[in-house]
């Protein structure tokens, strides 16, 4: 099985993440986003107005996963407004921009990010996918506990 520290890893490299959200009338709805893993959440921005946006604000619940389908990383959990200046220089340095010029702004709420907050983590490789894969429960601190197969591998294990 695939360690924490493998799916870490991958969070903070990957350049983009896919963001599933629900529209109002049930649709879902995927859009890639940018974002800074800092180990325990995915920060990330978007407009208020936008699809994603307007998704969220009416139903926090996401799923976010990594571009490889090959090495897999998929989060679950809630998503909401926050604002850290240390991440938005992660942001910058990651992108090779000028802070500045971030399409992320304080709102006087405190917010102008957004934080998903995972509650679990699944994670595979494709070429090994019975025994590589696990999934994670995170803790309301963020440490991440091992809690077996992901679900669709313990579906498939149970039926052979």
């Amino acid at each position: 099985m695939l360690t924490w520290a493998h799916v870490d890893r991958h969070l903070r490299n990957s350049r983009n993440y896919w963001l599933a959200t629900v529209r109002d009338d049930g649709r879902p709805h995927a859009m890639p986003v940018w974002g800074v893993w800092d180990g325990r959440a995915l920060w990330f921005g978007t407009s208020p107005t936008s699809v994603k946006g307007r998704n969220l604000r009416r139903d926090p619940r996401a799923v976010v996963h990594l571009e490889s389908g090959d090495d897999v990383v998929i989060l679950e959990g809630a998503v909401a407004g926050a604002w850290s200046d240390d991440v938005l220089a992660a942001y910058a340095v990651k992108y090779a921009t000028d802070a500045a010029e971030l399409p992320l702004e304080r709102q006087p709420d405190g917010g102008g990010m957004l934080r998903l907050q995972p509650v679990t983590v699944q994670a595979w490789l494709e070429g090994e996918f019975l025994p590589s894969g696990i999934r994670f429960r995170l803790r309301d601190d963020g440490t991440p506990v091992a809690d077996g197969r992901p679900s669709m591998i313990a579906e498939l294990t149970a039926e052979a």
